[in-house]
């Protein structure tokens, strides 16, 4: 999605902190902040990198870890997520892309509204089992189901914006053939580029996670109102590009 024209930094160090201010750069903030929190409130439950539960419930079934009904449970959520962001996006698909953006924005802030929401009344959360312990971190992974579809739909062609092994894997690789001095000219040409691209979303990812923690210390359910900012801000520029 085009967004509205900014004058670019020179160099590398300030097209990489373009690009960490950018939409997918915010993104991946998000995704790592709702990650973390949902992680340390919901007993180890991934929100965005729904995959990550799969390691959790082989452990639960092996007689590790708790809260096994919520993480299986939470696949079908994080599936249904992306098929409600699929059929929305469906309907706007005539329309400007801004438009597009802004209608899958909008559900993603519903969905995290609602996971903040559902958490602060199951306050304290102490059996990962309970009913509204279930249904907040159903309604999370929800939510972040939207954001995964999202890079897919009315945002393609950007790297990934919640799970950052590819991104770091690529990013390593990158760096090496800028640093290493048997590099061809054109190859560092393409290492930078590729770099702009996969280094911005691996650091806002970690400040994301590190905020997550930090916010679930200091104000539990309520620090989700900082993604929901966020995503609120990117909301408004979609609208105007």
């Amino acid at each position: 999605m085009q967004q509205p024209a900014l004058t670019p930094r020179p160099g590398l160090a300030g097209r990489v902190l373009d690009s960490l201010l950018g939409e997918n750069g915010l993104l991946a903030f998000v995704a790592g902040y709702v990650d973390t929190l949902g992680f340390v409130a919901l007993y180890g439950l991934f929100t965005a990198h729904v995959t990550g539960n799969f390691i959790l419930i082989g452990s639960g079934l092996a007689g590790a870890g708790s809260g096994l009904s919520i993480k299986l449970l939470a696949f079908p959520a994080f599936v249904l997520g992306i098929v409600v962001a699929r059929l929305l996006d469906d309907t706007m698909r005539g329309r400007p892309e801004g438009t597009r953006a802004v209608g899958l924005y909008a559900l993603q802030i519903a969905l995290l509204v609602a996971f903040m929401l559902t958490g602060l009344a199951a306050l304290p959360i102490t059996d990962p089992n309970a009913p509204a312990t279930i249904v907040c971190g159903l309604l999370g992974a929800a939510g972040m189901g939207v954001q995964n579809a999202h890079a897919r739909l009315a945002t393609r062609g950007v790297a990934a914006n919640t799970v950052m092994t590819g991104n770091v894997t690529q990013a390593v690789i990158d760096a090496f053939d800028l640093l290493a001095p048997g590099t061809a000219h054109t190859d560092r040409n393409e290492a930078g580029a590729r770099l702009v691209r996969t280094l911005p979303p691996v650091l806002a990812f970690a400040l994301g996670a590190g905020g997550g923690a930090l916010g679930w210390l200091s104000a539990s359910f309520w620090a989700l109102t900082v993604p929901l900012v966020l995503l609120a801000v990117l909301s408004w520029r979609a609208s105007r590009a």
